[in-house]
C-alpha cells in the first residue's frame, strides 16, 4: 500500500495494481453501463450494428474519463496540479469500465455470423452485459474473501440489477 497526503493531512492508503486484484467495481460499472447502453440504443437507424457498436464504445470511453478525472480532482489537494503519476494509475485502475464494453460489442459485431437481425443483436449484446456483470461481481467477492453464500449473494444481486436493465428494454420495446 502505498500512502499521499489528502486535504485533512492525514495519510490517505491507495491500492497497488496487481494480480490479485479484488476491486471488481469498474467491471461492474461498466458491464451495467454496457446494458443500459444496448437496453436504450434502440435498433433505428440505417447501420444499427454499426451505431450501437460505437455507442458501446464511446459510451465506456467517455464514462472512464469521467470517472478518472473525477477521481484525480476529488482526491488532490486543492491548489495543487494533477500529479501525472497518479493519473496514470488512476487511468489503469478504471480501465475496466471500458474493457466491460468490449464483450457486449464483440456480440454485436459477430451477429451477422451468427444470422441475427438487428434486434436479435440488441439482445444478445444484453445478456453478454448481464452475465459478465455478474460473473465480475462474483469473482470479486470470490477474490476478496468472501464466504460462498456472500458470493453467490453478490451474483443475485447483480443478476436482479441486470434483469431490471432487461425489463426496461423489454418495457420499452426496443
Amino acid at each position: 500500500m502505498t500512502s499521499s497526503p489528502a486535504p485533512t493531512g492525514r495519510r490517505v492508503h491507495k491500492e497497488r495494481l496487481d494480480p490479485g486484484r479484488t476491486d471488481y467495481a469498474g467491471a461492474v460499472y461498466g458491464s451495467l453501463l454496457a446494458a443500459s447502453v444496448v437496453a436504450t440504443a434502440g435498433t433505428a437507424g440505417d447501420f444499427p450494428r454499426l451505431q450501437l457498436l460505437a455507442l458501446l464504445l464511446v459510451t465506456g470511453v467517455v464514462f472512464w474519463a469521467a470517472h478518472v478525472y473525477a477521481q484525480v480532482a476529488g482526491e488532490r489537494v486543492v491548489g495543487r496540479p494533477i500529479d501525472r503519476r497518479e493519473l496514470r494509475r488512476v487511468a489503469r485502475h478504471e480501465w475496466s469500465i471500458v474493457e466491460a464494453a468490449m464483450l457486449p460489442a464483440v456480440a454485436v459485431a459477430i451477429s451477422p455470423v451468427l444470422g441475427l437481425d438487428p434486434p436479435g443483436t440488441a439482445w444478445l449484446a444484453l445478456a453478454v452485459a448481464v452475465t459478465q456483470q455478474v460473473a465480475w461481481a462474483t469473482l470479486g467477492a470470490i477474490r476478496a474473501g468472501a464466504s460462498r453464500r456472500m458470493a453467490v449473494g453478490e451474483g443475485v444481486v447483480n443478476l436482479l440489477l441486470g434483469l431490471v436493465i432487461v425489463a426496461a428494454k423489454a418495457a420499452l420495446g426496443h
